[in-house]
Parts: C-alpha cells; sequence; structure tokens
C-alpha cells in the first residue's frame, strides 16, 4: 500500500496515548538552551499557573529540535544563546487564555502586560486565539540571551500585548531594532516563520502536524 502524506495524517489523528512521543523535551535534548517557563508560575499575563503546566519544561516536536539544536550551535560560536519562554502548549492552556480573555473584571496584570489596550482587545487584536500554532508542537516564543543569560534588549517584554510588540514597531532604538532583526533574521535562515505582531514568535515552516491540536499536560 502506497503511504500518502494524507494517510499519515489520517494515522496520526488516531493516536492519543502517544501523543507525547511525537515531542521532545528541550532541556534534554539541547540543555545549552535557557528556560524560563512562566506558564507554569504566576509571573504571566494572567497571574497564575496555567491549565495544562504542571512542571517547568518545554517540550517541541521531534523535526523542531533538530533545527533549534544547529540555531543554538550558530548563536553559541558568537558567546549568545537562545532563551526560550514557550514551546508546545497544550489546547486546555488556550483555552485557559480565551477564558481569562473573556473576563473584564480580572486586570490585575494589565499594569505590565497590557497597560496601552484594553483588555477587550486583546483577542481582536491577535494576541490571543482560540486556536494556537503552539499547540501543533512546531511553534516557539524565544529570544536571544548572551552568555550570561542577559537578553538581548528587543523593545518590549515577551508577552507584552499591544503595537510595541509588533516585529516592525518603529518608535524603538537602533539596538532594539537590530537585536529583532537578528533573531528573525535567523530563524527565518533556519526554516522557521515570523509572526509579525509578536517578535518572538515563529513556526517551523515544515511542522509535522499541521492539522493537530495537541493537548497533552506538560509534566
Amino acid at each position: 500500500m502506497k503511504i500518502t502524506g494524507a494517510l499519515v495524517l489520517m494515522i496520526a489523528a488516531f493516536i492519543g496515548d502517544d501523543d507525547r512521543q511525537a515531542f521532545v523535551d528541550v532541556s534534554q535534548e539541547i540543555p545549552s538552551i535557557i528556560l524560563d517557563v512562566r506558564y507554569a508560575s504566576s509571573d504571566n499575563f494572567i497571574g497564575r499557573p496555567i491549565t495544562g503546566y504542571n512542571a517547568s519544561k518545554i517540550y517541541i516536536s521531534r523535526e523542531s529540535s533538530v533545527i533549534l539544536n544547529a540555531i543554538q550551535a550558530e548563536l553559541q560560536s558568537q558567546a549568545l544563546t537562545l532563551k526560550i519562554f514557550d514551546g508546545y502548549r497544550p489546547q486546555r492552556a488556550v483555552d485557559d487564555f480565551v477564558r481569562w480573555a473573556a473576563d473584564p473584571s480580572d486586570v490585575k496584570t494589565k499594569a505590565k502586560y497590557y497597560p496601552d489596550i484594553k483588555k477587550e482587545r486583546i483577542i481582536p487584536d491577535g494576541f490571543v486565539a482560540e486556536k494556537s500554532g503552539h499547540s501543533r508542537g512546531s511553534t516557539l516564543d524565544l529570544t536571544i540571551a548572551d552568555s550570561e543569560g542577559h537578553e538581548l534588549d528587543m523593545g518590549s517584554g515577551w508577552d507584552y500585548f499591544g503595537a510595541k510588540s509588533h516585529a516592525f514597531y518603529k518608535e524603538i532604538t537602533i539596538e532594539q531594532r537590530a537585536n529583532r532583526l537578528k533573531l528573525r533574521e535567523l530563524m527565518l535562515r533556519h526554516g522557521f516563520l515570523p509572526y509579525d505582531e509578536e517578535w518572538w514568535h515563529f513556526t517551523l515552516k515544515d511542522e509535522p502536524y499541521p492539522e493537530r491540536y495537541f493537548d497533552f499536560e506538560i509534566e
């Protein structure tokens, strides 16, 4: 029987209990990468641990990890390193984001994460979505840090909801623009596609599960 791409996806759709086998733990595969798993803590835009993040780990598809290893090697040759905030995101976590965004009374993190926009604009402006590429396992939120772990200045923090996070936002310094461009060009050269509304967000162009939204917990 000829195995087609459609058949592979059909078979994958019936794999339930072994979903984790399609992913790797970044800390085990590429231990030199710095991880900052804020969704497993209270240091995030909701202000509490996110549903499905039961451990400070980051999983990504095996295909993404191979390329990520090459990116990290290139940065290390420059005394730099990747720092990753998020990779695979369970669908239940995305659902948690959407519930939070729909609650106008919960604004305790507004001053830090979305001071310039109203909370009701977070979904329409594309900062939170009902379906996320992260749940397919080949999307990453990341930045570049120096050898001591200090992040390069990108002009805004990760998960900052506002125009300042747009990749080509003009009202930042020359150095900040150069740092954003360095990250963008590096990821593009290695086969990751950017998301222009968030300078930190990249998806593997040839992602292995373009139609899957996984939901196993991170633990």
